[in-house]
């Protein structure tokens, strides 16, 4: 699957205040058979969106239509527990181009760098204060300006920087994954192959 390219970002937020979400619980384990990336996104947090019967519950915000965009605002310590990559495939196949949170797992945030999907750190005071806004006004805006490393809530204009590695952050902008970048630069590794030789 192709990385879309991340320049900025202008989107609506889906708040989860919850502290401590789990890979598991991002796309649980029986959801893990398929090798492809393609429909993980319908089951993205799957025990909490859908009863027994696989009726959308009401009371969750992904089945609350006053909520929704591309950026997901989360609690603290996001994508803990198990490895599993499908977390990061169902959180970009459900439309999710950026997750905010005061901290992340390390393996998730890897994870979803090499899968095109923005993990933003924040403050936990800044977090507070988008998820306050997002209550107060579920139209809320964020502008996420990856060039510049900068969150923004708009339209009263807080900000934050956050940090990315470089790396990541030149294969994001410019939509490559490691393949990609390799490529990109072949000019480079044959000119220093031919140096070496």
């Amino acid at each position: 699957m192709p990385i879309d390219k991340f320049v900025k970002l202008k989107s609506t937020c889906v708040p989860l205040p919850i502290e401590n979400v789990d890979t598991d619980q991002i796309i649980p384990a029986r959801f893990l058979k398929a090798t492809t990336r393609e429909g993980f996104g319908d089951n993205l947090f799957a025990d909490w969106r859908y009863d027994k019967s696989g009726k959308p519950r009401k009371d969750f915000v992904l089945n609350d239509p006053k909520y929704s965009g591309k950026v997901l605002v989360a609690g603290q310590n996001f994508g803990s527990g198990s490895s599993r990559e499908h977390a990061a495939w169902a959180l970009a196949g459900y439309g999710f181009k950026a997750v905010v949170s005061s901290f992340f797992a390390d393996i998730f945030k890897n994870n979803s760098l090499n899968n095109g999907l923005l993990p933003v750190q924040v403050s936990k005071e800044f977090l507070e204060t988008l998820f306050n806004a997002i209550e107060k006004d579920p139209a809320t805006k964020v502008e996420i300006d990856l060039e510049n490393q900068k969150i923004t809530i708009l339209p009263d204009r807080p900000s934050e920087s956050f940090d990315i590695n470089p790396y990541k952050k030149k294969c994001l902008l410019n939509g490559f994954d490691d393949i990609d970048y390799l490529l990109n630069i072949s000019d480079q590794i044959e000119a220093w192959e031919k140096e070496h030789a």
